[in-house]
């Protein structure tokens, strides 16, 4: 049984600023995956409702491009591969292990979603999907220096398991994920989003994680705790006061239309007091 298409490319390529579809070259997937990172936040507040996180297709592109939501890495970079994959890349998933925050050295579950393209016979990673930290730009797979996107600088490592993406945050090379180029079919994302949505220990299960690109800055949320980070500049930040004022935060920094959910406010309500550290 094939994968269900995309069944509206035009609306989601209007969303990027693309009023018809953009040919399969580097540039353009540069301005896809800086576009989409703005336009689409990321966010777990399925999660934190108590609803299950649907990642076939069709459930994603409902979410995303008519209900005014944004989703995760299992979501995000599972719609973006549908689309590259329909404007003619040669592109596939792979998965890989958050180690940001981690002791240097940790191995921790295969729960991130990312994709592997190969244009002119390079190949570079993906990502539309890493919460605020997530590239604004593809990066070579196979160079090992620093490279330039409109945020900060990144760099790929190789060792004897695979690869470690890190990036430069106020000077210091720190680890996002390790990753590998194994196969990965539905199976594998579908174990991965379970565990990440309704395990206990799943820090998706525990708080509220928001998050957007746009020009020079991020915007981030994590329970009560907003704050915009600016390149080469202090962060500015502040504490929610109430669940809704976190309402309209989340519509007018983030666009996202909160889905009228008794589980969820609660759950808000809970989460506004915890400052994340």
């Amino acid at each position: 049984m094939s994968e269900p298409r995309l069944t509206n490319t035009a609306l989601y390529l209007q969303r990027l600023g693309f009023d018809a579809p953009p040919a399969p070259t580097l540039e353009n997937l540069s301005r896809l995956q800086l576009r989409h990172t703005g336009a689409f936040p990321f966010e777990n507040l399925t999660t934190l409702s108590g609803e299950p996180v649907l990642i076939d297709l069709p459930s994603i592109e409902q979410k995303v491009l008519h209900d005014g939501r944004g989703g995760y890495c299992y979501e995000l970079n599972k719609l973006f591969l549908a689309l590259l994959q329909e404007l003619g890349f040669d592109a596939r998933a792979i998965s890989g292990r958050v180690v940001m925050g981690q002791p240097e050295g940790a191995w921790t579950a295969r729960t991130h979603r990312l994709s592997l393209l190969t244009i002119d016979d390079v190949r570079y990673i993906t990502d539309v999907g890493f919460g605020g930290m997530v590239p604004t730009a593809p990066l070579l797979l196979d160079s090992r220096g620093e490279q330039l996107t409109p945020h900060e600088p990144y760099r790929i490592e190789q060792h004897v398991d695979g690869y470690t993406l890190r990036a430069n945050v106020d000077g210091e090379w720190r680890a996002m994920y390790i990753f590998d180029l194994q196969r990965q079919e539905d199976i594998d994302f579908t174990v991965g989003n379970w565990y990440v949505s309704t395990h206990p220990g799943s820090s998706f299960a525990e708080r509220l994680m928001v998050a957007r690109t746009g020009e020079g800055w991020r915007r981030t949320l994590n329970n009560g705790s907003f704050a915009i980070h600016r390149i080469g500049e202090d962060s500015e930040r502040r504490q929610v006061a109430d669940v809704s004022e976190l309402i309209e935060l989340l519509e007018r920094e983030f666009g996202i239309r909160v889905p009228e959910h008794a589980q969820l406010k609660c759950t808000l309500e809970r989460l506004i007091d915890l400052t994340d550290g």
